[in-house]
Protein backbone atom coordinates (compact mmCIF):
# COMPACT_ATOMS: atom_id res chain seq x y z
CA UNK A 1 0.00 0.00 0.00
CA UNK A 2 1.09 3.39 -1.06
CA UNK A 3 1.15 6.22 1.49
CA UNK A 4 1.40 9.50 0.75
CA UNK A 5 4.43 11.64 2.09
CA UNK A 6 3.21 14.60 4.03
CA UNK A 7 4.72 18.22 3.08
CA UNK A 8 7.16 19.44 5.54
CA UNK A 9 5.41 22.39 7.34
CA UNK A 10 7.40 25.22 5.92
CA UNK A 11 5.15 24.37 2.35
CA UNK A 12 1.97 23.81 4.55
CA UNK A 13 2.30 27.64 6.38
CA UNK A 14 3.21 29.12 3.05
CA UNK A 15 -0.12 27.58 1.27
CA UNK A 16 -1.67 29.52 4.63
CA UNK A 17 -0.70 32.66 4.82
CA UNK A 18 -1.03 33.23 1.11
CA UNK A 19 -4.77 31.34 1.18
CA UNK A 20 -5.27 33.98 4.17
CA UNK A 21 -3.78 36.58 2.48
CA UNK A 22 -5.91 36.29 -0.58
CA UNK A 23 -8.98 35.62 1.40
CA UNK A 24 -8.20 39.43 3.29
CA UNK A 25 -8.02 41.47 -0.24
CA UNK A 26 -11.04 39.98 -1.81
CA UNK A 27 -13.36 40.54 1.69
CA UNK A 28 -11.66 43.90 0.97
CA UNK A 29 -12.81 44.10 -2.30
CA UNK A 30 -16.45 42.93 -1.35
CA UNK A 31 -16.36 45.34 1.63
CA UNK A 32 -15.98 48.51 -0.34
CA UNK A 33 -16.70 47.00 -4.02
CA UNK A 34 -13.69 48.51 -5.37
CA UNK A 35 -11.34 45.40 -7.20
CA UNK A 36 -9.99 47.83 -9.23
CA UNK A 37 -8.04 49.51 -5.82
CA UNK A 38 -7.62 45.67 -4.18
CA UNK A 39 -5.81 44.46 -7.13
CA UNK A 40 -3.15 47.78 -7.30
CA UNK A 41 -2.46 47.77 -3.82
CA UNK A 42 -2.14 43.70 -4.23
CA UNK A 43 0.13 44.44 -7.06
CA UNK A 44 2.37 47.20 -5.09
CA UNK A 45 2.56 44.74 -2.41
CA UNK A 46 3.59 42.14 -4.60
CA UNK A 47 6.32 44.63 -6.15
CA UNK A 48 7.60 45.39 -2.95
CA UNK A 49 8.61 41.65 -1.80
CA UNK A 50 11.92 41.57 -4.25
CA UNK A 51 13.17 44.60 -1.78
CA UNK A 52 11.84 43.20 1.48
CA UNK A 53 14.28 39.81 0.30
CA UNK A 54 17.15 42.52 -0.28
CA UNK A 55 16.83 43.99 2.88
CA UNK A 56 15.96 40.86 5.25
CA UNK A 57 19.44 39.41 3.28
CA UNK A 58 21.74 42.21 3.52
CA UNK A 59 20.91 43.54 6.49
CA UNK A 60 19.28 40.92 8.92
CA UNK A 61 20.82 37.96 8.04
CA UNK A 62 24.29 39.81 8.86
CA UNK A 63 23.17 40.70 11.97
CA UNK A 64 22.36 37.35 12.86
CA UNK A 65 25.60 36.10 11.41
CA UNK A 66 27.78 38.49 13.45
CA UNK A 67 25.62 37.51 16.67
CA UNK A 68 26.25 33.88 16.25
CA UNK A 69 30.17 34.85 15.58
CA UNK A 70 30.34 36.29 19.31
CA UNK A 71 28.15 33.46 20.78
CA UNK A 72 30.65 30.95 19.07
CA UNK A 73 33.96 32.82 19.73
CA UNK A 74 32.49 33.26 23.54
CA UNK A 75 32.12 29.39 23.53
CA UNK A 76 35.69 28.47 22.04
CA UNK A 77 36.97 30.99 24.68
CA UNK A 78 35.51 29.10 27.34
CA UNK A 79 36.86 26.06 25.51
CA UNK A 80 40.28 27.39 25.42
CA UNK A 81 39.92 28.53 28.80
CA UNK A 82 39.57 25.29 29.88
CA UNK A 83 42.25 23.31 27.85
CA UNK A 84 44.93 26.09 29.77
CA UNK A 85 43.45 25.33 33.18
CA UNK A 86 44.15 21.39 32.45
CA UNK A 87 46.58 20.79 30.46
CA UNK A 88 48.01 23.82 28.65
CA UNK A 89 49.48 25.85 31.69
CA UNK A 90 51.34 23.19 32.77
CA UNK A 91 52.97 21.94 29.93
CA UNK A 92 54.02 25.70 29.09
CA UNK A 93 56.06 24.82 31.96
CA UNK A 94 57.21 21.45 31.09
CA UNK A 95 58.36 22.99 27.86
CA UNK A 96 60.25 25.81 28.93
CA UNK A 97 62.90 23.11 30.99
CA UNK A 98 63.51 21.73 27.29
CA UNK A 99 63.99 25.35 26.08
CA UNK A 100 67.67 26.32 26.21
CA UNK A 101 66.24 29.88 25.73
CA UNK A 102 63.70 29.64 28.34
CA UNK A 103 64.46 32.19 30.72
CA UNK A 104 64.63 35.00 27.52
CA UNK A 105 61.00 33.93 27.20
CA UNK A 106 60.33 34.24 30.39
CA UNK A 107 61.37 37.94 30.34
CA UNK A 108 58.99 38.85 27.83
CA UNK A 109 56.30 37.24 29.21
CA UNK A 110 56.13 38.24 32.72
CA UNK A 111 52.12 40.16 32.31
CA UNK A 112 51.45 42.69 34.60
CA UNK A 113 47.61 44.52 35.42
CA UNK A 114 48.85 47.56 33.23
CA UNK A 115 49.38 46.19 30.12
CA UNK A 116 46.96 47.59 27.44
CA UNK A 117 46.82 46.50 23.76
CA UNK A 118 49.36 48.38 22.56
CA UNK A 119 52.08 45.89 24.99
CA UNK A 120 50.04 42.70 23.73
CA UNK A 121 50.73 43.52 20.20
CA UNK A 122 54.48 44.81 20.77
CA UNK A 123 54.77 41.21 22.60
CA UNK A 124 53.21 39.62 19.64
CA UNK A 125 54.99 40.68 17.22
CA UNK A 126 58.06 39.94 19.45
CA UNK A 127 57.63 36.08 19.79
CA UNK A 128 56.48 36.04 16.23
CA UNK A 129 60.00 35.26 14.86
CA UNK A 130 61.03 33.18 18.41
CA UNK A 131 63.13 30.02 17.70
CA UNK A 132 63.43 27.89 21.63
CA UNK A 133 66.50 25.99 21.20
CA UNK A 134 64.59 22.52 22.44
CA UNK A 135 67.05 19.96 24.19
CA UNK A 136 65.59 16.95 25.35
CA UNK A 137 68.75 15.74 25.92
CA UNK A 138 69.17 15.01 30.28
CA UNK A 139 65.52 16.32 30.57
CA UNK A 140 63.00 13.86 31.82
CA UNK A 141 61.10 12.80 28.30
CA UNK A 142 59.17 9.91 30.40
CA UNK A 143 57.58 12.48 32.82
CA UNK A 144 55.91 14.51 29.92
CA UNK A 145 54.86 11.08 28.31
CA UNK A 146 52.86 10.68 31.90
CA UNK A 147 51.57 13.79 31.73
CA UNK A 148 50.23 14.32 28.36
CA UNK A 149 49.14 10.20 28.47
CA UNK A 150 47.07 10.75 31.34
CA UNK A 151 45.52 14.39 29.44
CA UNK A 152 44.89 12.18 25.87
CA UNK A 153 41.36 11.61 26.47
CA UNK A 154 40.52 15.46 27.25
CA UNK A 155 42.63 16.29 24.76
CA UNK A 156 40.84 14.03 22.53
CA UNK A 157 37.09 15.12 23.83
CA UNK A 158 38.24 19.22 22.84
CA UNK A 159 39.10 17.37 18.93
CA UNK A 160 35.37 16.46 18.83
CA UNK A 161 33.90 19.53 19.70
CA UNK A 162 32.18 21.34 16.65
CA UNK A 163 32.76 24.45 17.60
CA UNK A 164 36.48 24.15 16.83
CA UNK A 165 35.63 24.27 13.52
CA UNK A 166 35.72 28.12 13.63
CA UNK A 167 39.11 28.45 15.44
CA UNK A 168 41.89 27.08 12.98
CA UNK A 169 45.01 28.35 15.47
CA UNK A 170 43.76 26.79 18.46
CA UNK A 171 42.74 23.33 16.70
CA UNK A 172 46.20 23.14 15.24
CA UNK A 173 47.28 23.67 19.05
CA UNK A 174 45.96 20.49 20.08
CA UNK A 175 46.46 18.40 16.98
CA UNK A 176 49.95 19.23 17.80
CA UNK A 177 50.13 18.13 21.08
CA UNK A 178 48.25 15.34 20.43
CA UNK A 179 50.61 14.27 17.59
CA UNK A 180 53.69 14.61 20.41
CA UNK A 181 51.52 13.01 22.83
CA UNK A 182 51.36 9.99 20.24
CA UNK A 183 55.00 10.06 19.08
CA UNK A 184 56.50 10.02 22.90
CA UNK A 185 53.84 6.47 23.90
CA UNK A 186 54.83 4.65 21.11
CA UNK A 187 57.95 4.48 21.71
CA UNK A 188 59.02 1.44 24.18
CA UNK A 189 61.51 3.45 25.94
CA UNK A 190 62.29 7.16 26.05
CA UNK A 191 65.97 6.55 27.63
CA UNK A 192 67.88 5.57 25.33
CA UNK A 193 66.74 7.28 21.92
CA UNK A 194 68.94 7.38 18.64
CA UNK A 195 69.85 11.12 17.93
CA UNK A 196 68.10 11.58 15.13
CA UNK A 197 64.67 10.26 17.01
CA UNK A 198 65.80 12.73 19.64
CA UNK A 199 66.35 15.69 17.07
CA UNK A 200 62.71 13.79 15.47
CA UNK A 201 60.90 14.14 18.76
CA UNK A 202 62.48 17.84 20.04
CA UNK A 203 61.10 18.95 16.52
CA UNK A 204 57.46 17.80 17.83
CA UNK A 205 58.13 19.73 21.21
CA UNK A 206 59.02 22.75 19.37
CA UNK A 207 55.91 22.60 17.11
CA UNK A 208 53.56 22.56 19.88
CA UNK A 209 55.44 24.94 22.26
CA UNK A 210 55.55 27.58 19.66
CA UNK A 211 51.22 27.51 18.92
CA UNK A 212 51.51 26.99 22.96
CA UNK A 213 52.86 30.13 23.20
CA UNK A 214 50.85 32.06 20.79
CA UNK A 215 47.65 31.02 22.15
CA UNK A 216 48.25 31.69 25.42
CA UNK A 217 49.22 34.99 25.22
CA UNK A 218 46.04 35.74 22.69
CA UNK A 219 44.10 34.38 25.60
CA UNK A 220 45.41 36.28 28.19
CA UNK A 221 44.55 39.64 26.40
CA UNK A 222 41.34 38.15 26.14
CA UNK A 223 40.42 37.80 29.60
CA UNK A 224 42.55 41.12 30.47
CA UNK A 225 39.41 42.72 28.04
CA UNK A 226 36.50 40.54 28.97
CA UNK A 227 36.87 39.36 32.35
CA UNK A 228 39.56 40.97 34.87
CA UNK A 229 38.69 39.04 37.80
CA UNK A 230 39.64 35.77 35.52
CA UNK A 231 42.57 37.54 34.27
CA UNK A 232 43.79 38.53 37.96
CA UNK A 233 44.34 34.90 38.90
CA UNK A 234 46.20 34.25 35.19
CA UNK A 235 48.68 36.82 36.63
CA UNK A 236 49.02 35.13 39.85
CA UNK A 237 49.49 31.67 38.02
CA UNK A 238 51.75 33.08 35.15
CA UNK A 239 53.68 29.62 33.86
CA UNK A 240 55.98 32.10 32.56
CA UNK A 241 56.74 33.22 35.82
CA UNK A 242 58.54 30.63 38.54
CA UNK A 243 57.70 33.00 41.25
CA UNK A 244 54.07 33.29 40.69
CA UNK A 245 52.24 32.18 43.36
CA UNK A 246 47.71 32.39 43.48
CA UNK A 247 47.44 33.97 46.95
CA UNK A 248 47.06 37.19 47.18
CA UNK A 249 49.38 39.44 48.23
Amino acid sequence: MITMKQPPWQVTLAAGLLLLSALVYWIQALVYHDFYHASFYLIGDIAFIPVQVLLVTLVLEKVIRVRERRVIQNKLNMVIGVFFSEVGSDLIRRFIEFDRRGPELTGQMRLSADWEQKRFDQVRIAIKGYEPAVDSAGRDLEQLRHFLGGRAGFLLRLLENPNLLEHERFTDLLWAVFHLNEELACRKTLATLEAKDREHLEGDIRRAYVLLVAEWLRYMQHLKKAYPYLFSLALRTNPFDPQAAPEVK
